[in-house]
């Protein structure tokens, strides 16, 4: 046990390995993987970010992936809330490869250094090794502040296009070209995990050109090296001959001529420098300005194009917010912003209207197990998800098979979805397959994979010696030839029997051992303590009050012993009368434990009464009544010596 001084933690016990661990036996992990992990830590950074949390440390070590799949980003240990001085020091620097430029610099951190972590991540996923390495974290931080990563691509040509896209917006150089929060990015992977084909269309945001999805142009190893072209030399011309000078006043005129180049060069330095600030430096000109337009308040389908902005959404459910309307815009309306090329930015939030009241099933078929599973969880209807196996001929191992419900159906809240798992193709049996042993699905799947019409009968019961749902036996037996629409048998265990342990409790032991042995219990254990209670009085059990055990369960109970002998204290009593009795005389009632032991007249002023001599072994109950007025209980505790006020 702990002291009340004690500060301690209790902390989530986590199964599996992490996602380096997982990585560095798999090396590169294909799309579908990349994704699956990638969706599962937005979630959970859009989860932190929504209660003003940066992790700050986003990295493949820091990710535990699952025995099921799933995983779970842990490790909030250099994390903080968002706020405007939140920068680094040097003791909160998360790990070089993984880091943002802005943390890199040493500057102000935010959610989309997250996901510019979260997008090395996936990086490292695809391509094999992350964007940036060298031989010192410093080098490697430089590359993250200087940027031009290659594009994964290079180096894995099997990635998809679109989800090299959306590795690359989350990598972006500039903060404000990335995804805007964990919610807009896991937009475009949940539109990516829907259609693997597509591409997006980043072409009128101002971001990264390494955005803009290419493939390497292929080289030829043998190609000859192009001839570099060089500027012909001019003819040489013999100097015409010059008058002969003074070797002191030959250098007098090269000390002047360099001074005139040199104020030359400085004054074009400056005038270029001049030129550049008034006109895009510090100084831009109105007509290089742009107006951003008002657009909260209207509905998103009824914008108009505006020229020389791209409008980006980012949507949300609301209760109160119509469906379609925009509530929010950055910049703001009537801000002043310069002229892009490529188009100014503008990010409206859309309501979505209230959460949809019905939630179906989506269609999982070929889908991986783990995927399902978390699809499914994703939902938060607690559905109670039960797994079974079964061949199938074209869907390959470990992948979904069926469901049920099917897709598109209304799911309800802690209603049973069941998924079949292919185990591979059937294998071609001649007569009764081996099934000893074999989980009772397992059994099912074999016998169904015949195809041969069989009337399956299960004969359950239970037994010490085998799990519950394994076979025990079959008949016929295993080898024996089978007929179509043949009845087998299957002997399938229910495990060990359970019963549920009454309460024990203030029961003799003699009495309690009797009552649990008929339940079919072995003979429980007793433990003997000192207590002031009958001896053999049962004072504590192991087991839980109505809740059922499996009939092997020894149970512990605690008895008295009776050795010890519960002190008697006697105490002086004083009850306070509230002032009731200032101004009048009145009847006082005191009670003990239900017992009137006290009723008098008390005289004006009295303000007090002492029970001289009171005696007990606990705690005992005193009511008081003065008057007309509404009594009150005192509590007096005669485990310990003292007198006692109430």
């Amino acid at each position: 046990s702990t002291s009340p001084e004690a500060d301690y933690i209790v902390m989530e016990l986590i199964e599996g390995i992490t996602l380096k661990q997982y990585m560095e036996k798999k090396g590169v992990l294909n799309w579908k993987e990349t994704l699956h992990f990638a969706m599962q830590i937005a979630k959970a950074l859009e989860h932190a970010h929504g209660k003003g949390i940066v992790h700050r440390d986003i990295k493949p070590h820091n990710v535990m992936v699952l025995k099921n799949g799933s995983v779970k980003v842990m490790d909030f240990g250099i994390a903080r809330l968002i706020s405007r001085d939140n920068t680094l020091t040097k003791e909160t620097l998360g790990s070089v490869h993984y880091i943002s430029p802005e943390q890199a610099k040493g500057g102000r951190v935010d959610d989309r250094s997250d996901i510019y972590s979260l997008g090395v991540v996936m990086y490292e996923m695809m391509a094999g090794r992350p964007p940036y390495d060298g031989e010192t974290p410093v080098s490697i931080a430089l590359q993250h502040i200087n940027g031009g990563a290659a594009l994964p691509s290079v180096l894995n040509p099997n990635i998809p296009g679109g989800l090299e896209q959306i590795i690359m917006k989350a990598m972006a150089h500039n903060v404000s070209h990335r995804y805007p929060s964990a919610a807009a990015m896991l937009t475009d992977m949940d539109a990516f995990r829907k259609e693997p084909t597509m591409l997006f269309d980043y072409t009128g945001l101002p971001i990264d050109a390494a955005m803009r999805v290419k493939k390497p142009p292929l080289v030829l190893q043998n190609d000859p090296k192009p001839l570099e072209k060089k500027p012909p030399v001019p003819a040489k011309r013999k100097p015409e001959p010059t008058p002969r000078k003074s070797p002191q006043k030959a250098k007098q005129n090269r000390t002047t001529i360099v001074a005139i180049l040199v104020c030359a060069l400085v004054a074009v330095v400056a005038i270029c420098i001049f030129v550049y600030l008034l006109l895009g430096g510090f100084f831009t000109p109105q007509e290089k300005m742009l107006t951003v337009p008002k657009l909260t308040g209207m509905l998103y389908s009824e914008l108009l194009q505006y020229d020389g902005f791209t409008i980006m959404k980012e949507e949300f459910h609301s209760d109160e917010v119509k469906a379609g309307m925009i509530t929010e815009q950055k910049p703001e309306p009537d801000k002043l912003v310069p002229k892009d090329p490529k188009g100014q930015l503008i990010v409206v939030k859309v309501s979505l209207g209230p959460k949809p009241t019905t939630i179906t099933m989506e269609n999982l078929v070929e889908r991986t197990e783990a995927w399902a599973v978390d699809a499914l969880n994703n939902l938060d209807l607690d559905l109670d998800i039960q797994i079974k196996p079964e061949f199938h001929n074209s869907i390959p191992n470990g992948s979904v098979t069926r469901t049920s419900p099917q897709s598109g159906t209304v799911l309800r809240r802690g209603q049973t979805v069941t998924i079949w798992i292919s185990k591979g193709k059937a294998p071609q049996l001649s007569g009764m397959p081996d099934l000893f042993k074999k989980d009772k699905d397992t059994a099912l799947m074999y016998l169904n994979a015949l195809n041969l019409g069989l009337n399956i009968v299960l004969d359950e019961t239970y037994n010490y010696d085998y799990p519950a749902g394994t076979v025990m036996g079959t008949e016929p037996a295993k080898n024996e030839k089978l007929k179509t629409g043949q009845t087998v048998k299957l002997y399938i265990s229910l495990g060990v029997e359970k019963k549920i342990v009454p309460e024990l409790i203030g029961m003799d032991v003699t009495d309690a051992t009797k009552l649990l042995t008929d339940l079919g219990f072995k003979a429980p254990k007793t433990v003997y303590v000192d207590d002031s209670s009958p001896k053999g009085m049962v004072l504590g059990q192991s087991a839980e009050k109505n809740v059922a055990y499996e009939l092997t369960t020894v149970i512990t109970l605690q008895v008295s012993n009776g050795s010890v002998e519960t002190p008697v204290f006697e105490k002086n009593v004083r009850i306070d009368l509230r002032g009731y009795t200032k101004d009048q005389e009145v009847r006082v009632i005191i009670r003990r434990d239900g017992v009137t032991i006290r009723s008098e007249i008390v005289p004006r002023g009295v303000t007090a009464i002492v029970l001289t001599g009171q005696t007990g072994t606990g705690i005992s109950q005193y009511t008081v009544y003065v008057g007309d007025y509404p009594g009150w209980d005192v509590y007096v505790d005669f485990t310990e010596a003292g007198d006692a006020n109430g």
